[in-house]
């Protein structure tokens, strides 16, 4: 049967109405709440909405409407919106620069993790399939000047109409937009463009040259005091999606902290905000003296930050890796990648490594540095959707546990035993990093912080990347804590009774850079004191 040709100027208007019904579930659940919830009253607005959209994608659309190029714009849209429309409808996620930049700044194996059989069925079904009868479509286009007028008049009559009805529901539509401004984030594929028009923007922005931070740091006056020519070594623990609430020390019910519960010098604070939703952007802003609200993408990869002042007060800085790289704080020390599997090594699968081979060979390297140590862990953590792959099978104590990345096939308990458990190896992790610094016998800390938290199923949202202004408490919420020895609390005069007393206060992010100079008692121009929290526990001697 012979498909009779279908005249060109009906294109833009069914392209749209499909993009916009076919790609959009999660911005219809979104809009229809934000607007008091479905009931029939609401139905002129909700047709109302839909046909404002379908006249802009439209109008869009009408500018491309050629021979030899609409088809095959039409077809990316397609299999980028098939891609986007899963992701959203599976993880509750919302597409912005952060989130492409999380996505571009990742490794292989964990964009790998969220490779599985449902995403390849909805390429397919909304993806490959649409394509391949769009690319089969006969068209009939007329000459070139009656084609430009054609989709002139489409074009304007389509903005000219949406600009009427626009007017017509602007008193409802705008207080809607305004309180839940996640809506421009989740209309696909317009969201995927302006994503990536903003990260392109942030990324081209980079200047070449970094300036220079804190070159004036020096080590303080606690130094010089008596005994200041044993070797310190700083271990700082770089968690990974670690959300505060499921802690055992924060008061979670299941006991996922069993050996830092026993650590009697151990300080935990129990309510700390996060700088970002997502490593990309938490890491480089935890590490840089700009504030959350200060911070920008630009701005923290054009300065130095805390480790190059460490470095400039005579410090030996490694960074340790587990993770997907450390995002442009470590460019200027020294690296070491943990995360490739390494035969023999008892914490290597053929896949990836567990976080305890961070640990490998670290007594050797504090005990042979000819200078004060700071050693930054950054941890593969509770890094999803493969929760159950991120510890080793001796920790599987909670169940029964999600073992697919296809989290919509588990229980949401099911899903949390499996992170639990991997909280209990960093629970363990942490626990066996106190050990070794016990071990070295010379005065030692560890300072260890998650970069962002996760949700698991609550409001049926899952993974993190939410964009700040609205993203829920268990992305934001992270865990904290402060373990020193006996010889590293007394040297520099910390008063971890005054600590613990401080421990329920609300800290953040922006805490840790001046912290960790008012730790090692960094004397510098560009700490804050206000922003140190070790500052009112410092006792003079």
């Amino acid at each position: 049967m012979k498909i009779p040709r279908i005249r060109s100027d009906f294109l833009p208007l069914a392209a749209a109405s499909f993009l916009v019904l076919a790609y959009n579930a999660s911005f219809w659940r979104t809009f229809t709440a934000a607007t008091g919830g479905f009931r029939a009253g609401n139905l002129p607005l909700y047709l109302g909405a839909c046909l404002l959209l379908v006249l802009v994608f439209s109008g869009v659309l009408a500018l491309v409407n050629y021979r030899r190029l609409f088809k095959p714009v039409l077809i990316v849209l397609l299999l980028l919106s098939s891609v986007t429309a899963h992701f959203m409808s599976q993880y509750g996620l919302v597409v912005d620069a952060s989130m492409v930049q999380n996505v571009v700044e990742t490794d292989v194996r964990e964009a790998g993790e969220l490779f599985n059989w449902k995403l390849v069925q909805a390429v397919v079904l909304f993806g490959l399939l649409p394509s391949w009868l769009v690319w089969r479509l006969p068209v009939q286009y007329g000459p070139l000047p009656r084609s430009i007028l054609a989709n002139g008049g489409v074009f304007a009559m389509s903005l000219l109409l949406a600009v009427g009805l626009l007017f017509l529901l602007f008193k409802t539509l705008a207080p809607a937009v305004r309180e839940h401004r996640e809506l421009r984030f989740m209309l696909t594929p317009t969201n995927v463009f302006q994503a990536a028009n903003g990260y392109l923007k942030r990324k081209w922005a980079t200047p070449t040259v970094v300036a220079p931070l804190g070159t004036d740091a020096a080590k303080g006056r606690l130094w010089s005091a008596a005994g200041s020519m044993q070797r310190t070594v700083t271990i700082i623990v770089v968690g990974e999606t670690a959300r505060a609430m499921n802690f055992s020390l924060n008061g979670y019910e299941r006991n996922t902290n069993p050996e830092l519960a026993q650590e009697r010098s151990l300080v935990n604070f129990s309510n700390v905000a996060s700088c970002g939703t997502a490593t990309a952007i938490s890491v480089p802003c935890v590490f840089s003296d700009l504030t959350r609200k200060g911070y920008a993408d630009d701005k923290a990869r054009s300065r130095e930050g805390l480790l190059d002042v460490l470095r400039h007060a005579g410090f030996e800085v490694v960074w340790r890796d587990n993770n997907s790289g450390c995002k442009g704080v470590c460019d200027r020390v020294r690296f070491e990648d943990m995360s490739q599997p390494v035969p023999g090594s008892p914490d290597c699968n053929e896949e990836e490594c567990y976080d305890a081979r961070l640990l490998e060979g670290l007594p050797e390297m504090i005990r042979n540095a000819g200078q004060d140590l700071v050693v930054v862990l950054h941890q593969k953590g509770s890094h999803g959707p493969a929760y159950w792959k991120r510890y080793p099978a001796g920790f599987g104590k909670f169940g029964p546990v999600c073992r697919t990345n296809e989290l919509e096939q588990c229980s949401r308990e099911a899903i949390t035993a499996a992170y639990d458990n991997s909280i209990l190896y960093t629970d363990h992790f942490l626990g066996k990093t106190i050990a070794l610094l016990k071990e070295a016998g010379i005065p030692a800390s560890m300072f260890y912080f998650s970069d962002h938290g996760e949700s698991l199923g609550e409001k049926s949202m899952y993974l993190h990347g939410a964009p700040y202004m609205f993203s829920p408490e268990e992305q934001r919420k992270v865990p904290m804590m402060l373990w020193m020895s006996d010889s590293f609390s007394q040297r520099f005069h910390i008063d971890r009774n005054c600590l613990a007393a401080r421990s329920g206060q609300p800290f953040s992010h922006d805490n840790v850079f001046h912290s960790t100079l008012g730790m090692l008692n960094v004397s510098t121009a560009v700490r804050n004191p206000k922003l140190d929290l070790f500052q009112p526990c410092i006792r003079d001697a």
